[in-house]
């Protein structure tokens, strides 16, 4: 008989470059191929008008074809630019309430709190928000936090594994756009 793992760490995937929340989905496949309950919380993931077809990623298409997925998504149509809105606020407050809720209930094997890291670089959460999420986690659920191009050193030192994903070269800067079935 197979005994279950022992969860609980916190695990941080950050930097400039592309592939954060595709290297915190690919945990949340092999957790979910070998029967754990995921639930993915999404910041800001309703901000690109440019492209229809990105609500509804490949990502979240295939994932909710496991029973043992969920997932929340929190924002609103409208980049944050500048000082964020009100709307902006209400939507980061409502997902940082959902994710600690989650991350606690002791329901969830893992919970991914995609782009967190963004929202305190957008100021629409401070670090110690994030701080208190990372306390109040299940001692059993392994909680992913993903996002930013800046560091957060409390952050860091609280987390058991910080990855940092770099940029070297990217089809963005080339004047390649976001593609279907590679990018979202």
């Amino acid at each position: 008989m197979e005994s279950k793992p022992n969860f609980g760490q916190i695990q941080v995937y950050w930097g400039n470059g592309k592939g954060k929340t595709t290297a915190s989905l690919g945990l949340a496949l092999r957790m979910l191929g070998r029967g754990f309950n995921v639930h993915l919380v999404q910041f800001m993931k309703f901000g690109i008008e440019a492209n229809k077809n990105f609500d509804e990623t490949g990502e979240i298409t295939a994932l909710k074809k496991f029973d043992n997925f969920s997932y929340k998504r929190f924002g609103i149509k409208k980049w944050v630019i500048g000082k964020p809105s009100q709307e902006h606020l209400a939507e980061a407050k409502k997902a940082l309430n959902h994710s600690i809720k989650s991350v606690s209930s002791g329901s969830f094997d893992l919970v991914i709190v995609d782009e967190i890291l963004y929202a305190i670089q957008l100021e629409l959460i401070k670090e110690e928000d994030v701080l208190k999420l990372m306390d109040s986690k299940n001692e059993k659920t392994e909680l992913v936090l993903t996002g930013s191009h800046k560091p957060f050193e409390k952050i860091f030192e609280k987390a058991d594994l910080v990855s940092e994903i770099k940029k070297h070269n990217h089809p963005f800067d080339k004047g390649i756009i976001a593609r279907k079935g590679v990018e979202f």
